[in-house]
């Protein structure tokens, strides 16, 4: 990967419908150029896909939540459970394995804190493998989502 392809993914991170003509344009390239780098960039697995970005207010979406959950088994079988349990959730739009107290960190959006208390008292601390709960509000995002450093 040298510079012009750094610079064609930070230009499709902020724009996916870019043409390869103004791709072309953006890198001083042609635009057969410009697209043969972003087919080549596609086939490599580093543009993975593309997707609209959505405001999450205006989808009703009001309560962001980041939730700490502790297992109280590290079992294969029940990780694979709460797994499946995590993806089979709408609200939870991202899910890590953390090192330190807490095993995973699960990223949420609900319409209002009923929905958020549901998700955690009848969803998720509910489940054999589960131990404890923390969740935290988000009150006000400083940063959106950015994209990736090229």
């Amino acid at each position: 990967m040298d510079k012009i392809d750094s610079r064609l993914l930070a230009a499709l991170q902020q724009d996916a419908h870019l043409t390869s003509h103004e791709l072309g344009e953006l890198l001083n390239l042609s635009a057969s150029q410009a697209g043969r780098r972003r087919q080549r960039l596609e086939e490599k697995g580093l543009v993975t896909g593309y997707s609209a970005r959505l405001d999450a207010r205006k989808l009703g979406l009001t309560v962001q939540s980041f939730i700490q959950v502790e297992m109280a088994s590290h079992d294969p079988k029940a990780a694979r459970a709460f797994a499946q349990m995590v993806n089979a959730q709408p609200e939870v739009i991202s899910a890590w394995t953390l090192t330190g107290a807490s095993d995973y960190l699960l990223r949420v959006y609900c319409n209002d804190l009923a929905s958020l208390n549901h998700l955690i008292h009848e969803v998720l601390l509910p489940h054999p493998s589960v131990s404890r709960v923390q969740s935290q509000i988000v009150m006000n995002q400083l940063k959106a989502d950015a994209p990736l450093p090229t």
